[in-house]
């Protein structure tokens, strides 16, 4: 009995160790995904920034690079997040993320050569291929933002109809809202109205003879019987004396 009691703590520690380790090896794996984003971040920043100053600082092959560059990156990055914030609500984006990322492919290549030529000491030579960097960088570039645009147009597209739809069905509430209202009346039934309105008081709608008749004399009226109108909780009235 006690060696059953002693093997099941050692089994319960047990688990609580495996389980201990394995959240402290989430929590660290966790951890170390934010700080390599902040990393990731912070450098994207500094190279943009150092990229932006260089473009506006220098003059000649130097120059015309990071304009490349910082033009590729700018319009790389914008893509990727407008593609990846719109693929979970539509699941269609899907084939034009996997297209992005194909572009991707070449677009690090091309960013890899203007970063290499950018250390080349024979700016003469770089110059010569600026041409053919150019043409490279528009070509993507174009292809990103008319993704990134196709993305844009289309979410714009779905929320304009969801809006026509909503104001559509808000208009059928409204006036279901208002089912006061009283409908229109029928051409007849206001000739008839006016007709009804301008009969004397007390005539019927039976047609009756025309001309004078011999009146008949009016038949005798007998009052009701009081002791049948008597309310049950009342009582009866005494008869009165007489002298």
């Amino acid at each position: 009995m006690e060696a059953t009691i002693l093997t099941i703590l050692a089994l319960l520690f047990v688990a609580f160790v495996a389980l201990g380790v394995y959240a402290t090896v989430k929590v660290t794996k966790a951890a170390k995904r934010g700080v390599d984003r902040t990393l990731d971040q912070a450098r994207r920043t500094v190279e943009d920034t150092t990229l932006r100053a260089k473009s506006f600082g220098q003059a000649g092959a130097a120059g015309e690079l990071a304009r490349l560059r910082l033009s590729l990156r700018t319009s790389m990055r914008a893509t990727q997040e407008a593609l990846q914030a719109g693929v979970g609500q539509d699941a269609s984006l899907k084939e034009s993320l996997d297209l992005f990322n194909r572009l991707s492919g070449y677009g690090l290549e091309l960013d890899a050569d203007l970063k290499r030529l950018e250390r080349e000491p024979d700016r003469a030579w770089v110059a010569g291929q600026l041409p053919e960097l150019t043409a490279r960088t528009e070509r993507i570039t174009s292809s990103a933002d008319a993704l990134r645009r196709a993305a844009r147009d289309r979410a714009v597209r779905f929320a304009e109809d969801d809006l026509s739809t909503l104001s559509a069905q808000i208009d059928v509430e409204a006036g279901a809202l208002r089912h006061w209202a009283d409908p229109e009346p029928a051409p007849g039934a206001t000739t008839a109205g006016a007709e009804e309105r301008g009969r004397p008081a007390g005539a019927t709608g039976r047609a009756t003879d025309a001309g004078p008749g011999p009146r008949s004399e009016p038949s005798a009226i007998t009052g009701p019987d009081p002791r049948l109108t008597a309310y049950p909780w009342e009582k009866s009235a005494r008869p009165e004396t007489t002298t």
